[in-house]
């Protein structure tokens, strides 16, 4: 299946005539590693035996499933997340030669394909200013977006438009116009108020270990591992 070029540096656990097995892992900054086996077939199939604790029932699952079952529920990035051993070094599978099998699978988003993007999950969100009143916008789409988005609105109540992160800006600077307002990222943008489908209630994007605000506890604390 693979040359000894393709495998220089990794430990083969076991080997059939239509697959090898390697020891794999994927590391949750919280919680520490997450180690199994993943078993890699000629025809494209990818397999993860997780030994996480003993008897755990994670068997038999494709790379994204080990991945949100190490902690990793945002979206999903196995290719990068979850690693292998290569001269004792933990390299993620995108840099390994594991891959050249691999095919995807259209109808099974958990074995690598990513749905097509209709929406975002983290729409864009207004914070208004207390002293003239207008709406200002603020963009999330990654995690430092998401950081400074957050910080504003736990100052909410004094936040005027001369804390705007992004640019100076002065109450006396225009206001988006009404039609340019709505809230990018929602198939319902201009009528949602916050539905279920464009809101995103909590994810490792946008709630963060070390703010003590009630939304970002709770999430942590009930997060699971």
């Amino acid at each position: 299946m693979f040359s000894v070029e393709e495998l220089e540096g990794i430990d083969v656990i076991k080997r059939g005539e239509e697959f090898i097995e390697v020891e794999c892992g994927c590391t949750n900054n919280r919680y520490g590693d997450s180690v199994g086996k993943l078993r890699i077939y000629g025809s494209g199939k990818l397999e993860i035996s997780c030994d996480c604790y003993p008897g755990c029932n994670g068997e038999k699952i494709s790379p994204s499933e080990f991945e949100k079952h190490a902690g990793l529920k945002a979206l999903s990035n196995w290719k990068t997340h979850v690693w292998v051993f290569v001269n004792g070094d933990k390299v993620p599978l995108r840099k390994t030669k594991l891959l050249k099998y691999y095919k995807g699978s259209a109808s099974d988003p958990s074995e690598g394909v990513r749905p097509r993007r209709s929406r975002t999950v983290h729409r864009d969100e207004l914070i208004r200013c207390v002293a003239c009143g207008k709406d200002r916008r603020f963009l999330r789409r990654n995690k430092a977006e998401c950081m400074i988005y957050h910080q504003a609105t736990k100052a909410s109540e004094t936040w005027t438009c001369s804390n705007y992160p992004h640019e100076i800006l002065r109450c006396e600077d225009d206001e988006e116009r009404a039609s340019k307002k709505r809230l990018r990222g929602c198939p319902r943008r201009s009528i949602c108020k916050g539905c279920t489908s464009c809101v995103c209630f909590g994810c490792n994007m946008c709630r963060f270990e070390d703010c003590a605000c009630r939304s970002c506890v709770d999430f942590i604390q009930n997060a699971e591992p």
